[in-house]
Parts: structure tokens; C-alpha cells; sequence
């Protein structure tokens, strides 16, 4: 996976310093659909980087995952990442919607957080009390045992 994202890396600098346009691939992955792509392959770095274990764990290749997801084999994914890095603008409208679309899920899993850490911290908060209140009737009984 580290040797196809520096390949990637490099096609994409190397194509967008060229100023002739790269060939339309024969099979285009439509604009909507390589920005899913990317989406969950952002998503799965980010898990890798994150959370190494967890993607471990996993018997099969994310990444191959991800294409089979989409129907796509790993020479289009390349060819029709090549075609629409040469157009920079393009490319970095399609880099900015995947980034609204995660700083969407963070905003959202931020919220969700948020959500637990209070019914925890209330949870925490009853605690103490029915704790106090068991305290205090076992002390009330054994004082008027006594």
C-alpha cells in the first residue's frame, strides 16, 4: 500500500508539472465516483495511521478492498488517477470535497463523543449518590441495631 501511494505521488507531480494534457483512459471513472474512492481510501490511511492494529487484523488488502467496492482494478484506479491529477484544478476541487466530506464525519463523530462523555459524566454523577444513599441506610440500620 506505502509503494502504491508514492506511486501515486510521484505520477501526480510528475504529471502536473507537464503541460500536455494526459489521455482520457478508456474505461473514465466518473468525477463522483473516483471522489468516493478517494474518500475511502482517505478514510482507511487515516484508520492505518491512527490505529495500525486494526487494519492488521484484517485478512484482506483495504486498498483492494476499496476497488472491488467501486468495481474498479487497481490499473484503472491508476490510469484515471493520472488523467485527473494532470488537470490540477480539478484534482484539488475533488482533494477539497473529500475534505469537506471528512471534516463532516469529524463534526459528527465529535458530536457523538461529546454525547457519551455526558451520559457518562451523569452516569458518574448518579453513582455517588445511590452509593451515599445505600451508605447511609446500611449505617441507619446498624445504628438502630446497636
Amino acid at each position: 500500500m506505502k509503494n502504491l501511494v508514492v506511486i501515486l505521488l510521484v505520477l501526480f507531480l510528475s504529471v502536473s508539472c507537464k503541460k500536455e494534457l494526459v489521455k482520457q483512459p478508456a474505461k473514465l471513472i466518473e468525477k463522483d465516483k473516483m471522489i468516493d474512492i478517494m474518500y475511502d481510501l482517505s478514510l482507511l490511511e487515516a484508520m492505518r495511521y491512527q490505529k495500525p492494529l486494526s487494519l492488521d487484523s484484517v485478512e484482506t488488502d483495504a486498498t483492494k478492498f476499496v476497488l472491488k467496492k467501486y468495481k474498479v482494478d487497481s490499473l484503472q484506479f491508476a490510469q484515471n488517477n493520472m488523467y485527473y491529477a494532470s488537470d490540477y484544478e480539478t484534482y484539488k476541487d475533488m482533494f477539497d470535497e473529500v475534505n469537506k466530506r471528512i471534516a463532516v464525519d469529524q463534526r459528527a463523530a465529535d458530536s457523538l463523543a461529546k454525547i457519551d462523555e455526558k451520559k457518562a459524566a451523569k452516569a458518574n454523577k448518579n453513582k455517588p449518590k445511590e452509593l451515599k444513599e445505600v451508605s447511609k441506610d446500611s449505617v441507619r440500620k446498624n445504628h438502630s441495631k446497636g
